[in-house]
């Protein structure tokens, strides 16, 4: 069986050996580059599942890396940084990051997102009409929800909220993301709608709304389904 391959970019030596030995001895392979130039020719002719980027590089920022790879690899992204601020966070989301994992790292939370982050670029090339997520089943083409194998009644809206989230799953989604793909464009800083509904459906598909295990909060940035 085939070795995922995921490509590196980060100009730290002791991130790269840390990274390098923890994902080889997990079942991956690893290509490096300390630069975002190189990184770029690196992704144009291996064509890895998976990149983990660093946005502060010697020759560029990572942002303008991220940019640069979305306009042709589709395949994930994850961002890893020192920097924390809302603003670089959300930046690096809205421009195509994948996730957004801050430095100093948690080894086993990094494989858990990269994980979730290759299965989800295996299943869209699928044509997957039912998608399930714990106790929980969705069926895209029927539009249906089953919580437990009980169908949950959901308006259109709450619908159309859930089925991104699902299809995103394991995802960071930005505020103005989903604002923007439920509900247009001039809804983009409506964060306060978008709560009222995001509440709306962990009543309704949650144990315990108030500790969500689905539709989980990232912090001043979006939501994860998982």
């Amino acid at each position: 069986m085939n070795r995922p391959e995921i490509l590196i970019i980060d100009d730290e030596p002791q991130i790269r050996k840390l990274l390098q030995i923890s994902l080889e001895s997990n079942g991956y392979k690893t290509i490096q580059a300390i630069a975002g130039k190189d990184g770029v020719l690196l992704a144009a002719s291996h064509s890895p599942d998976l990149i983990l980027l660093d946005i502060g590089l010697p020759d560029k920022s990572g942002h303008a890396v991220l940019r640069e790879l979305r306009e042709w690899f589709s395949k994930p992204i994850i961002i890893l940084s020192v920097q924390d601020s809302e603003n670089d966070i959300v930046s690096a989301l809205d421009n195509g990051a994948t996730d957004y994992v801050v430095k100093p790292f948690r080894t086993g939370e990094l494989l858990a997102r990269i994980r979730s982050a290759l299965r989800r670029s295996q299943n869209q090339t699928k044509d997957e009409t039912v998608i399930a997520c714990g106790n929980l089943q969705i069926d895209i083409m029927a539009r249906v929800v089953k919580r437990d194998d009980n169908i949950v009644k959901l308006t259109s809206t709450e619908y159309n909220l859930l089925a991104l989230f699902a299809r995103n799953e394991g995802k960071v989604l930005t505020h103005q993301y989903i604002l923007r793909e439920i509900w247009g464009v001039a809804y983009q800083t409506e964060t306060q709608y978008l709560r009222v509904f995001v509440a709306q459906l962990r009543k309704k598909l949650e144990e315990n709304p108030n500790n969500p295990v689905h539709i989980v909060t990232e912090s001043g940035v979006g939501y994860r389904f998982q």
